[in-house]
């Protein structure tokens, strides 16, 4: 269990058992638990939105709409130390700086985030605040809950299927550990924590895993391969499109627990 709690520790600012020696071994293995970290931090998500969303107007008590969905915007942000948004940030100054592939990769390198990653950081948050303000609140608890998970099993697609784009890096130690066989145990558990949820919790998982197919083809034919910003930037955009999923599928499967 050692390197499910590195990986928690990597991946979020929750410290159950904080690590202080982290070996190349144990960190690459923790790949295997990353949609596990998502379920930790999906059921804080999803607690908080039942008890917010569910329970407390069933007692009559009503919180403010708008202000209820930027803490469900920012809480993200806050458990995770905003580790995903940098290497969302990153990734967007890189591949629309319109440079060469070397150039590129040392934009995304440099800690100074441009015009580009600001930009699109801002329309990103604008977009999660839509879907969250335009989820059915019976639905918020069960998009919240499988939204972490979704998207950390597409970082594990992501780190499995595509090169790696520099000689090294700390996401090489990833790509050295996860082989079709962790792709294979990750898709398992994982699809165990979503499915239950029913037809609305597969289309979120087709859709995600759709769109990271996409973006990282689209990212490897322009740099020869992936990064860990680029990780951190399908995590993010899948779980947009995760909630996206989930506000189009109330109009399809209808209401509640589906």
């Amino acid at each position: 269990m050692q390197a499910f709690f590195i990986g928690l520790q990597f991946l979020t600012r929750i410290n159950i058992v904080k690590q202080t020696v982290w070996t190349e071994d144990d960190f690459g293995k923790s790949v295997r638990y990353f949609p596990l970290v998502g379920a930790v931090l999906g059921s804080i998500y999803g607690g908080i939105a039942w008890i917010m969303c569910c329970l407390l107007p069933s007692y009559g008590i009503f919180l403010p709409h708008h202000l209820t969905c930027v803490f469900f915007v920012a809480l993200p942000v806050l458990l995770t130390g905003g580790i995903h948004c940098d290497g969302f940030m990153d990734t967007v100054d890189g591949i629309f700086s319109g440079r060469d592939r070397e150039r590129m990769l040392e934009i995304m390198k440099d800690s100074c985030t441009g015009a580009f990653g600001v930009v699109a950081f801002v329309l990103l948050m604008m977009f999660q605040y839509g879907a969250v303000s335009d989820m059915l609140p019976e639905n918020l608890p069960i998009a919240l809950f499988v939204m972490p998970i979704i998207a950390r099993m597409m970082m594990v697609v992501a780190i499995s299927l595509y090169p790696y784009a520099r000689p090294e890096g700390m996401g090489k130690a990833f790509t050295r550990y996860a082989d079709r066989k962790s792709l294979f145990f990750v898709f398992l558990y994982g699809l165990l924590l979503v499915l239950p949820w029913g037809m609305i919790g597969a289309l979120a998982t087709i859709c995600a895993l759709l769109f990271t197919f996409f973006f990282c083809n689209y990212v490897t034919r322009i740099l020869g391969g992936l990064t860990g910003d680029v990780y951190g930037a399908v995590t993010t955009l899948c779980e947009l499109v995760v909630m996206v999923a989930f506000v189009f599928g109330n109009y399809l499967f209808g209401r509640g627990i589906i």
